[in-house]
């Protein structure tokens, strides 16, 4: 026969542990002997290691006492119920552990591995760090609201970044990150952008050089994104848009022909989005 002390170490839990069971009438108490000490026997620790196994996998105390008063054949079900419900938990966790771990690995963070590969791919052809920053910054809420769509996009982007003037695109824009809005230089930045832009457009179609399908809200938020991280980029748009283009996560053909007219140009997506917050 074994004290309540000894009943506690055999079934690996405290003291106050029995007492709770006992209380919540999960355990007998058994009767006192003539000392007035209680005294378990050997059944006890097999219910009381029930009864632990059962409280550790998270079943509630008040089902735990439906459980050890059923029979053999409903015991295994909720058993089974319970194992189920443990392997999607560890299956949950698992998941947090990997959002964790990608809170160390920079762009990992809330994005699909395709992603990372994609920005992984810009910086070994040499895109300059800041435009490799915007692409990921724009990536982050696209994922995040339409997870469903980037294996799309990221068909579209594979096939943009295996063609060396799509890369020269990216190129020249890193160019423009280092220059005032004064500098020269932009303006030469602008007529090269043009020229490519043109002839890839009117070669493989507009679609191909503008991300089509994204939202408006989404355009605009990434078009804010590349200004607030790249300002010079802002200047290089104005300057691209008198050469026939507008926009920058959506490009779009401008009409110089009415603008020429003295017809007034519409505001860009980032202009309306900041005048209406």
């Amino acid at each position: 026969m074994l004290t309540i002390g000894e009943l506690a170490s055999c079934a690996g839990v405290t003291v106050r542990a029995v007492r709770h069971y006992h209380a919540k009438g999960l355990l007998p108490e058994p009767e006192r002997d003539h000392s007035g000490y209680r005294r378990y026997g050997a059944d006890a620790v097999v219910e009381l290691i029930k009864i632990r196994i059962l409280a550790e996998a998270g079943v509630p105390l008040v089902r735990v006492r439906e459980l050890l008063q059923a029979d053999e054949e409903k015991f295994a079900m909720a058993v089974a119920d319970i194992d189920k419900r443990l392997r999607a938990e560890i299956r949950e966790r698992q998941r947090h552990r990997e959002q964790i771990a990608r809170l160390a690995a920079g762009d990992n963070l809330a994005l699909p591995p395709e992603v990372v590969e994609f920005l992984d791919r810009l910086r070994a052809l040499g895109v300059d760090e800041r435009i490799v920053q915007v692409e990921r910054d724009g990536w982050i809420p696209l994922a995040a609201h339409s997870p469903e769509r980037v294996p799309e996009w990221m068909a579209r982007k594979r096939e943009q970044i295996a063609d060396p003037q799509f890369i020269d695109f990216y190129l020249t824009l890193g160019q423009a990150l280092d220059r005032t809005d004064d500098d020269p230089r932009l303006v030469e930045l602008a007529d090269q952008l043009a020229v490519y832009i043109t002839q890839v457009a009117d070669e493989r179609g507009e679609d191909y050089v503008d991300d089509a399908a994204i939202e408006p809200p989404f355009v605009m938020l990434m078009d804010i994104l590349a200004f607030d991280t790249a300002p010079p980029a802002r200047r290089l748009m104005e300057l691209l848009k008198k050469r026939g283009w507008t926009g920058w996560t959506k490009l779009q053909r401008v009409d110089l022909t009415r603008d020429a007219a003295g017809t007034r140009q519409e505001d860009t997506p980032v202009q309306r989005f900041r005048r209406e917050r």
